[in-house]
């Protein structure tokens, strides 16, 4: 009997609870996961190490990382020396831990890699429920960018076309510690935390740190979290 070739999948991953669910998911759906970071010169690299880490628990058969130095262009508190603003989940507006451009660089790069690889998947776990308030973690970023793809690429004008998943965007905090939990995703290999320290322990104060804490604790789950 023939064997069914695995559909290849590049998904996105930061190193934190979202993107590793994210790849949980894409594995149990059948993907052959090729999992991608990006060095954008933000503040820690514990979360870069995760990201290899958990890539490889969860059954990735590769992880790349790649380099692009948005700290040439700062504008944010995640790669210019700006004070990370702590004890404020739920602010009103954009903060100043969004990245500009962040998810378009990101995707852009995945989209190469992918047509690189003969894919037509994409996987990435922005999420628009309990999340801070960046324009690129929406729908209607996922579905435009999808649309690029699907004219800006060889895949998405000779070939099968380009579909952007984002399995987590209507999902809470709360949800995705469940679904990470059923799917056996041992949160404690994962850094959320935007200032993390060089083990990758949490400050317990910053934005993510907060949403992490209050998904688990909505979920019912004991918080398996390193605090420094």
């Amino acid at each position: 009997m023939s064997q069914v070739t695995p559909r290849k999948a590049v998904v996105l991953v930061s190193g934190g609870m979202d993107s590793a669910v994210t790849i949980a998911i894409a594995r149990e759906q059948g993907y052959q996961v090729h999992a991608l970071s990006v060095a954008y010169g933000q503040r820690h690299s514990a979360e870069l190490a995760a990201s290899e880490r958990v890539s490889h628990l969860l059954g990735a058969v590769e992880h790349k990382t790649v380099q692009v130095d948005l700290r040439t262009i700062g504008g944010s508190a995640l790669t210019a020396d700006i004070d990370v603003p702590l004890d404020q989940a739920g602010e009103q507006g954009i903060p100043v831990t969004y990245v500009p451009a962040r998810n378009t660089i990101m995707l852009s790069i995945a989209l190469g890699w992918a047509e690189v690889l003969g894919s037509t998947d994409i996987w990435c776990g922005v999420n628009a429920v309990d999340y801070s308030g960046y324009p690129d973690c929406r729908p209607a970023f996922i579905e435009a960018f999808e649309q690029l793809a699907n004219v800006a690429t060889k895949a998405g004008v000779e070939g099968a076309g380009i579909r952007i998943h984002a399995p987590l965007m209507r999902m809470s905090k709360a949800d995705i510690a469940r679904e990470g939990g059923r799917l056996g995703v041992d949160f404690s290999e994962t850094v959320s935390c935007y200032q993390a320290d060089a083990e990758g322990r949490a400050c317990g104060h910053c934005d993510a740190c907060l949403l992490r804490a209050q998904g688990f604790k909505a979920a019912g789950l004991p918080d398996p979290t390193r605090y420094a």
